[in-house]
């Protein structure tokens, strides 16, 4: 069983969840070997229907106390640049793909997903590029994230929203 988890932590992004569970996204996601599909929503109004064939099952569900279990159980996980879910799952050793909204534009998120990209930690795009870039990505590319260092990520997390004068 492979398993993707898409989260949108305590917000909503419902940009991201129609986007991945639109049905050329689910065919390109079947296409890359996963058959299974589970979607945190959040507060998104966007909520897709579940279904289970013999080849593929999508979960949908708003919140849960922890998504641990589900990002230790997904071999891929497809993220919004919410700090917390990025680190959480790049200290699980999980390959990760945080999609940018575009809707919120104080976007210190973009700058913490283009430097945890330049680092070789994660892959990172907009709605629209999703698609293409799961088509594209190469997972084995990517370098483990150092887990157990949260000072380096908060200072880090410091200096690009800008509160470090």
């Amino acid at each position: 069983m492979k398993c993707v988890f898409v989260t949108v932590g305590t917000t909503s992004f419902d940009d991201l969840i129609a986007c991945v569970s639109a049905p050329d996204s689910l065919q390109k996601i079947e296409s890359l070997g996963y058959n299974r599909l589970i979607l945190q929503i959040g507060r998104g109004t966007v909520v897709p229907e579940p279904f289970s064939t013999e080849s593929f099952t999508l979960d949908v569900y708003r919140y849960k106390d922890s998504l641990k279990e589900d990002i230790q159980k997904a071999d891929l996980v497809i993220s919004h640049a919410g700090a917390g879910s990025c680190l959480e799952t790049l200290e699980k050793g999980k390959p990760l793909v945080v999609v940018i909204n575009e809707k919120l534009m104080n976007n210190h998120q973009l700058e913490l997903a283009k430097q945890l990209h330049k680092e070789g930690h994660l892959f990172y795009c907009t709605c629209s590029m999703l698609p293409g870039l799961l088509q594209s990505m190469d997972l084995s590319t990517l370098k483990c994230y150092p887990p157990g260092q949260p000072e380096k990520f908060s200072a880090f997390l410091d200096k690009v929203v800008g509160l470090q004068k």
